[in-house]
C-alpha cells in the first residue's frame, strides 16, 4: 500500500512544481513590464530623435500613424529620421503614411534616408521629408500604380467546374479570377488607375517642387538608381544616416550625437516582452492575398 501512496505524492509534487513555475514566470514578466513602464518612460522624456524604419510591404496600419502623431506632440522629440528599405505597398497605405508624415513635418524636422530600395509607395512616403538622402545604388522611383488579378476560367473549364456569380451590376466583382475581363471592366479599371496615378504624380510634384509636366515624363513606372534620382531632382543628396544627422545639425541645430530612439507602435507590455501580436499576425497572413487592391509597389521581374 505504501508504493501507490508514494507515487501519488510524487505526482502531486510535480504538478505543484509546474504550477509554481508558471506563476513565477508570469510574475517575472509582469515585473519586467512594470520596470520598463517606469524607467522606459523616464528615458523617453529626454530630448531625442526618433527613427521610423519602414521595411517590407507597406500597408495601412493605424497604430503606426498614431505613433507618428504622438511623436509630433511629444516635446522631447526634436525630429525624425525616416529610414526606408521597401519596394512599396498598397496605395492606401502609402497615402496614409504620406499624410501622417506630412503632419509631422509641419511641426518638426523630417529627413528621409533611402537604403537598398525605396520604390513606388516607399518613394511616396519620403516626399514629405524636408531633405531626402539616397545611396548611389538605391533602387527608387517606380512612380506608378498596378492593379493585378489572374484568370483561371480556362483551368476551371478543363476541370468541369462552373463558378456562379450573382452581382448587382455588370462591373461588380471586377476583376474576378473566375471570368475573363470584359472591355467594359478593363476600361473602368483603367479609369481608376489613371486617377490613382494622377494623385501620385501630384504628390511628387508638390513634394519635390517640380513642374507636373516634368514629373509626368518621369512617372512611367521605371526605376532609377539613387545617382539617377539625384540628377532628376527626385532626391536631394547622396548619403545615409550619418549625412542626415550632419544635415539636421546644420539646418536645425540638432546635435549630431543626440540620442535616437526607434519609433515603436507597440504598447508597453508588448515592448517589455519583445513581441507584438499584431505584427505576428500580419507576418502570418500575407498581404498579397488581396488580389483586387491597387498597389504602388515595385515588383522584381520573374
Amino acid at each position: 500500500m505504501s508504493a501507490p501512496l508514494e507515487h501519488d505524492l510524487l505526482v502531486d509534487r510535480r504538478r505543484l512544481k509546474r504550477r509554481l513555475l508558471g506563476w513565477r514566470v508570469a510574475a517575472v514578466l509582469l515585473a519586467a513590464a512594470a520596470l520598463f513602464a517606469v524607467f522606459g518612460t523616464r528615458l523617453e522624456t529626454r530630448e531625442h530623435l526618433v527613427r521610423f524604419s519602414v521595411e517590407g510591404t507597406i500597408g495601412d496600419d493605424h497604430r503606426i500613424t498614431e505613433a507618428i502623431a504622438k511623436a509630433a506632440r511629444d516635446p522631447s522629440v526634436r525630429g525624425m529620421i525616416l529610414s526606408i528599405d521597401s519596394p512599396g505597398g498598397t496605395v492606401a497605405g502609402g497615402e496614409g503614411l504620406h499624410a501622417a508624415l506630412g503632419r509631422f513635418r509641419e511641426r518638426k524636422p523630417l529627413v528621409a534616408v533611402m537604403r537598398g530600395t525605396a520604390a513606388s509607395a516607399a518613394y511616396m512616403i519620403a516626399l514629405p521629408a524636408e531633405r531626402i538622402f539616397a545611396r548611389e545604388s538605391t533602387v527608387t522611383g517606380s512612380i506608378g500604380v498596378i492593379l493585378q488579378s489572374f484568370n483561371v476560367s480556362g483551368l476551371l473549364d478543363m476541370l468541369g467546374v462552373q463558378p456562379e456569380m450573382l452581382t448587382s451590376g455588370p462591373l461588380k466583382g471586377v476583376p474576378s479570377p473566375f471570368r475573363p475581363l470584359t472591355p467594359e471592366g478593363r476600361a473602368a479599371l483603367e479609369t481608376v488607375l489613371r486617377d490613382l496615378h494622377g494623385q501620385f504624380v501630384s504628390m511628387v510634384a508638390a513634394g519635390r517642387s517640380l513642374p507636373r509636366e516634368q514629373v509626368e515624363m518621369l512617372a512611367d513606372g521605371r526605376i532609377y538608381t539613387g545617382k539617377q534620382a539625384l540628377d532628376l531632382k527626385l532626391v536631394d543628396a547622396i548619403g545615409g544616416e550619418p549625412e542626415a544627422r550632419t544635415w539636421l545639425a546644420g539646418a536645425h541645430d540638432i546635435p549630431a550625437d543626440l540620442r535616437v530612439r526607434d519609433l515603436d507602435p507597440r504598447d508597453t507590455v508588448e515592448r517589455a516582452l519583445g513581441v507584438s501580436v499584431h505584427m505576428l499576425m500580419k507576418s502570418l497572413i500575407s498581404e498579397w492575398l488581396a488580389i483586387d487592391g491597387p498597389q504602388a509597389v515595385w515588383q522584381l521581374p520573374r
